[in-house]
């Protein structure tokens, strides 16, 4: 049992790591689509960040609250749609507002997991926790990559987006 919430633990921290290079591996064309400069990239990534550190300041108060186990499924989730609606924006104030809850999303999940390894395994297991964090973010930009060449960076948000509901899924069963 202790190895299969591991495994769970790791999947939900590459779900984590997945979206957080692809802004920067579709950005060259993403901003040619919404027609804005590429230094508004950086409007994005401060929502993100900003709503990613308020959202890891209460994290605390929400596994208290409802569980780790709750607060990883809704992040998970939430971590999704927005990519979802990130792969629907057509303009680039969209992107912002759906750079909320993904903000959010990937926040509360960081801090709730890093929490919960660091208070019931051992050192080893943080290590590879972040680890599998490393592999989402290596893998996000062949996502996109792909996506690009073969339709537009649209799809590749929308890929990584079903790949994060099915890890939803797959925790919420568990």
């Amino acid at each position: 049992m202790y190895s299969l919430l591991l495994a769970l633990i790791y999947i939900s921290f590459i779900s984590l790591g997945l979206p957080d290079s692809l802004l920067g591996s579709g950005w060259p064309v993403m901003h040619e689509a919404f027609g804005v400069p590429v230094s508004y990239m950086g409007i994005v990534t401060m929502v993100i960040s900003g709503c990613t550190i308020l959202s890891s300041l209460v994290s605390d108060k929400l596994t208290t609250k409802f569980s780790t186990r709750i607060v990883t499924v809704v992040s998970v989730f939430l971590s999704a749609l927005s990519l979802l609606g990130f792969s629907f924006a057509a303009s680039f104030w969209m992107l912002i507002v759906f750079s909320v809850p993904y903000g959010l999303g990937a926040g509360a999940i960081d801090a709730a997991l890093n929490n919960y390894v660091a208070l019931h395994c051992s050192s080893r297991h943080m290590s590879w926790l972040h680890c599998f964090w490393g592999v989402g973010t290596i893998v996000s930009p062949f996502v996109m990559s792909y996506a690009i060449t073969a339709s537009s960076w649209n799809s590749g948000y929308r890929i990584v987006s079903y790949i994060q509901f099915g890890i939803g899924v797959l925790l919420l069963l568990t």
